[in-house]
Order: structure tokens, then C-alpha cells, then sequence
């Protein structure tokens, strides 16, 4: 689809100047991982932003310049807000004064592995009274195909509303990857499908003031489709290499040493690498979205279930190579065994709990009666969570001699940067690294395993 976007009807020639002026003003409903980020980007670009959130705390932080998510500095806020370019609230009929809406709320599964767009719903049902002549909503949140169109649409429109003629909707996937020094959201490319002409062109002007790039598509169904596929080929290669992992492990083959040696290869291999489970807010939860808007259509997605099957496993694979590890260091396995888990984030260099591996690791070592500490840089305190909630409270450890010596293993489930290996390696009687770090710092020795 070109990039140049043909005119828009009389009804759209409004917002679509005010969003060209930067005259529009942008409302983000939700203010985590994905909103608040958003919101620091389009303040660098010059719109002026209301963020939404129901959480009062977070409105009250954001308010009095501070950063509750380590990625985005506390000056950035001060700043945003000095500049008179950004407010925090949680009373929505705010929601009136802004041009654009963009909803940032989270898509998480049921206990069945069903979507739950509970918030996605709920937050259509907030912005629908509120909706004026113009208005542009995107959803960013990602979902299966249909969403924007099939759950976010009738309820907008029940008011009498039309989408295409009374108000705009599109589907812009966000592609945040917290932790990642190289890529933020302005340089990321955005993908966007409208419900519509109009709605397309409105949104890819949106974000063509925001970010580097932008990808317009023929529909928001395509859009949504885009964001799973990403999540799902991300998924599928990383069931691959920890099949492969036990696979080589069983033969005495080291899989880091073969994927280095692999990654050589100039054309026609991409290194993933294998880890302890998968954790965060979109691998372990998109491709069962499309898993469950399939059977709609009486189609079985087994390759991406076999996927999450394999994933889903490995918190267990690496229970039983710590038992085996520790029987054969201590004669009696897991059994009363001190284990300190190194790293509890879902992956390195983030404060991001969601579905780390680390979680489900504590819950099946406690259940095998060993006793557990973790330490973590970046999560001081385990957060409250769903499937967890007994876990929440518990607070990161020192990393000191005496401390790691105290433990019976140490087991490496995230590798932060900002951590001292070398003083691990150096007092652990043993270590069991799901993640190579010490193998890729060049520390070895016959207390040092991998699984």
C-alpha cells in the first residue's frame, strides 16, 4: 500500500489538519510499558498529551514528575510536564477535551487460555459517551483479528455514532521491547490499519509525526495479524532451540556452542536462543489469541500450540537438571536445598515480572521442598500477581559472598548486565545459567552447569 495517502473526505479534513499542526491533542489511556512510553514520544514531537489511568497512584507519580518504570527517567516526566505538554488523570471525562485517543490497556488470557478483552471493553465503554464530531480512537492493545472492528466498533457506536462519518477508528500495534537500547518507540515502524479511508489516512498522519516510519495496511484486521505473526514467529523458534536444547543435552552437545557456530552462516539462519521459559506481557499470551479466533473457523493451530507446549515446559526441564545437578553434588536433590534464583525479570535489563519463568520456577521448587531467595536489581519487591499472588512481598536479596555461600545453588534465570558474575562465580558451591551468561563472560569450572 503506497505511503502517500490519497485525500480525505470533507469530515476528516479538520482532524486530519489539526493532527498535521500538531494542534491535536492526544489522550493515552493506560500509562504502563506501552502508554507511558508513547506518551514521552509524542511530547518530544510537539502534541500535547493527557494520559488516562485508573490507577490514582501512577496519575499521582506522573503528577509530581517521577517514573515508576525504570526505562523512562523521572526528568523525562519533569520535563514533559514543564513543558506544559503532558497532565496525568484518571477522571475520564477528560476524554473530551482530546482529539485522539489511543488505548494502551492490557490484553491478558483467561485461565483457559481464552482472550479476556474485559479491558479493552471496558475502556470502549468509557470513551463512547465521551466521543465528539472527529474523533480519532486507535487500539494499540495487542489482540486477535476482528477486535477493533467486531468488539471496539459496535460499542462506540451504540450512541448513534457512525465510524467513517462521526468519529475515526484504526488499529496501530504497539512494538515496544522494554530494555532495548537500540530501538525506542520512534524509531520503531508502525504498522496501521483503518476501519476505513479516512480512519487510515487520519492514523498514519497521527504516527508519521511520531515515529520514523509508517506501514499502512489495507485493514485493522491485517494490522492485528501483523502483531500476532511477529509474537508468533518469535514463539515458534524459540520452542525450537529449547527442543533442541534437550535434544542436544541428552547427546552432550552444548546448543549455545551450536547456535554460535550456526550464526556464521550469512543467509538463511537467524539465531534464537533458548531460556528457561518464556516470560512478559506479549510471547507467552499472543499466539493463543489466534489459537482461539481459529476455531472460529474450525481450523487447529498445531504448530503454534506444540510451541507454547514446548515453552510452557521448560520451567520444568530446568527444575530437573537442578535436582540432578544437586544430587549429584549434595546426594539428596532438591529436597530442603537453598536455591537462590539470580534475576526474576521476564528478560535482562528490564523491571518487567509479567509471566516470568522465574515465578513458576519458585512454585515448583517450593513444591519439591526446597527453600528460595532470588535476587534481582531491577525487581526489589515481587509485585502482586494472578496466578502467584501467595509469592507477592518477597524482596530481592543482597548479592554478597556470605549470601551466595549460604545457598546450595544459584540458579540464573535473568542475565542482567548489572550483576557480578565473577563474584558469583568465585563463592556459589554451584550454579545451574539457563541463559550462558557465564559461559559468554568466559567463567568455568566444574561447579558451573548449564541447563
Amino acid at each position: 500500500m503506497p505511503e502517500t495517502l490519497a485525500g480525505v473526505s470533507p469530515a476528516a479534513e479538520g482532524p486530519l489538519a489539526r493532527i498535521r499542526s500538531k494542534a491535536a491533542r492526544i489522550g493515552i489511556i493506560g500509562l504502563g510499558y506501552v502508554g507511558l512510553p508513547l506518551a514521552r514520544a509524542a511530547c518530544s514531537k510537539g502534541f500535547r498529551v493527557t494520559g488516562f489511568d485508573i490507577d490514582p497512584a501512577k496519575v499521582e507519580q506522573l503528577n509530581a514528575g517521577e517514573s515508576y518504570i525504570r526505562q523512562i527517567e523521572a526528568a523525562d516526566i519533569a520535563h514533559m510536564l514543564g513543558c506544559g505538554l503532558f497532565a496525568a488523570t484518571a477522571d475520564f471525562n477528560r476524554l473530551a477535551e482530546v482529539d485522539v485517543v489511543i488505548v494502551c490497556v492490557p490484553t491478558p488470557l483467561g485461565r483457559h487460555r481464552e482472550p479476556d478483552l474485559s479491558y479493552v471493553a471496558s475502556t470502549a465503554e468509557v470513551i463512547a459517551p465521551r466521543l465528539k464530531p472527529g474523533h480519532l480512537v486507535v487500539l494499540e492493545s495487542t489482540t486477535y483479528p476482528g477486535t477493533t472492528r467486531e468488539v471496539m466498533r459496535p460499542i462506540l457506536e451504540r450512541g448513534g455514532r457512525r465510524s467513517g462519518e462521526d468519529f475515526f477508528l484504526a488499529y496501530s500495534p504497539e512494538r515496544e521491547d522494554p530494555g532495548n537500547p537500540d530501538f525506542g518507540t520512534s524509531t520503531i515502524p508502525r504498522i496501521v490499519g483503518g476501519d476505513g479511508p479516512d480512519a487510515l489516512a487520519l492514523a498514519a498522519a497521527l504516527y508519521r509525526e511520531i515515529v520514523v516510519q509508517v506501514v499502512p495496511v489495507s485493514s485493522p484486521e491485517t494490522a492485528e495479524a501483523v502483531k500476532l505473526t511477529e509474537n508468533i514467529f518469535r514463539s515458534v523458534n524459540i520452542a525450537l532451540v529449547n527442543e533442541l536444547k534437550v535434544v542436544y543435552a541428552a547427546m552432550g552437545i552444548d546448543i549455545w556452542e551450536v547456535i554460535e557456530a550456526a550464526k556464521s552462516k550469512p543467509f538463511g539462519y537467524m539465531p534464537f536462543y533458548p531460556g528457561p521459559g518464556l516470560g512478559g506481557h506479549c510471547i507467552p499470551i499472543d499466539p493463543f489469541y489466534l489459537t482461539w479466533k481459529a476455531r472460529e473457523h474450525d481450523i487447529a493451530t498445531r504448530f503454534i500450540e506444540l510451541a507454547g507446549e514446548i515453552n510452557t515446559a521448560m520451567p520444568g526441564y530446568v527444575v530437573e537438571r537442578l535436582a540432578a545437578a544437586l544430587d549429584g553434588q549434595r546426594g539428596r536433590g532438591l529436597k530442603g536445598a537453598k536455591v537462590l534464583l539470580l534475576g526474576l525479570a521476564y528478560k535482562r535489563n528490564v523491571d518487567d515480572q509479567r509471566e516470568s519463568p522465574g515465578l513458576r520456577l519458585i512454585e515448583l521448587l517450593e513444591t519439591r521442598n526446597a527453600v528460595i531467595g532470588y535476587h534481582d536489581p531491577w525487581i526489589p519487591e515481587i509485585r502482586p500477581t494472578r496466578d502467584h499472588p501467595e509469592l507477592t512481598g518477597r524482596r530481592s536479596l543482597d548479592l554478597t559472598p556470605a549470601i551466595i555461600a549460604a545457598h546450595d545453588a544459584v540458579l540464573v534465570v535473568t542475565d542482567h548486565d548489572a550483576v557480578d558474575y565473577g563474584l558469583v562465580a568465585d563463592h556459589a558451591r554451584l550454579v545451574v545459567d539457563t541463559r550462558n551468561v557465564f559461559g559468554r563472560l568466559g567463567l568455568a569450572g566444574a561447579h558451573i552447569v548449564k541447563a
